[in-house]
């Protein structure tokens, strides 16, 4: 039997969220018609930053989300599917309609995977009984229903032992709440507690002394090298492992917003792209593939040693563009990544503390004033320009 000649494409891109949609809108301008492919199954694309606010009450769901059709780039091919292998080897991947594609070069950029069930009971409880989260779309609404609905007792935020999407997120939406119950007290008495897995509250200190400002100012009990790993909803109880002794904790809870475990999407954790670590292995600085010169990563799904971000792939995107295009003229990568991120800690409503570091976490502050302090001006950057600047700037490749 005649097998069918597979579709090849000059470059092709797996995943179309922030990192390859940004990296696709600088490709498509310098590459002939038809050269850029774009493989996602997604119908809907989400403005994730946002749904901070939306879990504290003061932005709506639905400005996070477009249509993904509306936000590939033209001249794009868009092949929405899923993929279900891949085999850098042959310069193939596998879609899961059973199709193959071929690449002459690949740009990963998957994101990263929530892993829910590793919380033994999360699953079933998400959204019901006081458990809430704010890191998807169907559940994000459920926090600013818990906060509100919060009757007094221990409300517990979780920050778990996995690498996550925006490190500064699973702090953000407690000190909305605690701020929201100040002024809206609750029936009972009550008190907030932090469960973070890390060592520290964040890891650059410039930034970490405002946060534990903020700590002590909503009295927050913050206890580290916690981790969360179940969930009894009928009695309302908290499982969690103490990762510096291996003892296991039980704690009471009336209302508990958890950040889930999260990991390399399987896919890449299964293909020779990935680390040991699951994430796939590139160069820090040219975002190359360190076995596959004609791969690329970038965003989430990357081992780049920097914080997750939107704000990262800002920076990361121009460089996986450039050298992606260095690679197909014959040319050595030029484009160099010195491991910007940047994450808006939402302090409260109207408090902001905007932090922008590389690599070495040193300080690369945009603003002539110093960013380690809480702000307004920071919180409207975040609330209204920077949503702008990603649907109109980022995701066209303009900036």
């Amino acid at each position: 039997m005649i097998q069918p000649s597979l579709r090849t494409f000059p470059v092709l891109i797996l995943g179309g969220g922030t990192a390859g949609i940004s990296v696709a809108a600088r490709l498509v301008k310098a590459l002939p018609a038809g050269s850029v492919a774009v493989v996602d199954p997604s119908a809907h694309h989400d403005y994730q930053p946002l749904w901070t606010l939306v879990g504290g009450g003061d932005a709506r769901r639905e400005a996070t989300r477009r249509r993904q059709a509306d936000v590939i780039p033209k001249g794009v091919t868009w092949i929405q599917q899923a993929v279900t292998e891949v085999r850098p080897d042959e310069r193939e991947v596998t879609l899961a309609s059973g199709e193959r594609l071929r690449y002459e070069q690949l740009v990963v950029a998957l994101g990263i995977q929530l892993d829910w069930d590793k919380v033994d009971g999360l699953r079933e409880a998400l959204g019901t009984e006081g458990v809430c989260s704010n890191y998807s779309w169907d559940t994000v609404e459920s926090t600013w229903r818990a906060i509100q609905g919060f009757r007094g007792g221990a409300a517990h935020f979780t920050h778990p032992n996995t690498p996550i999407k925006c490190g500064g997120a699973p702090q953000k939406i407690m000190y909305l709440a605690a701020e929201y119950w100040q002024k809206h007290r609750p029936a009972q008495p009550y008190d907030v507690r932090f469960r973070i897995a890390s060592p520290k509250i964040f890891a650059v200190e410039r930034y970490a002394k405002t946060l534990l400002e903020v700590v002590a100012r909503h009295g927050i009990d913050v206890v580290y090298q916690r981790d969360l790993v179940a969930l009894r909803p009928r009695s309302r109880e908290a499982v969690y492992k103490d990762l510096a002794t291996g003892a296991e904790v039980i704690e009471p809870y009336a209302m508990i917003h958890v950040t889930p475990p999260m990991s390399a999407p399987d896919v890449l954790k299964q293909s020779p792209l990935a680390a040991s670590t699951g994430w796939v292995e590139v160069d820090k600085a040219t975002l190359q593939h360190v076995r596959y010169p004609d791969v690329f990563a970038l965003g989430d799904c990357s081992n780049l040693p920097t914080s997750k971000t939107g704000a990262a792939i800002r920076k990361q995107a121009p460089t996986a563009a450039t050298n992606v295009l260095d690679v197909r003229a014959g040319r050595a990568p030029s484009a160099v990544y010195d491991g910007y991120t940047s994450c808006p800690l939402v302090t409260g409503y109207g408090k902001l503390v905007l932090a922008e570091f590389d690599y070495d976490g040193r300080a690369q502050e945009t603003f002539p004033f110093d960013q380690s302090k809480e702000r307004r001006s920071m919180y409207w950057l975040k609330k209204h320009l920077l949503p702008t600047l990603y649907w109109s700037g980022m995701l066209k490749g303009r900036a």
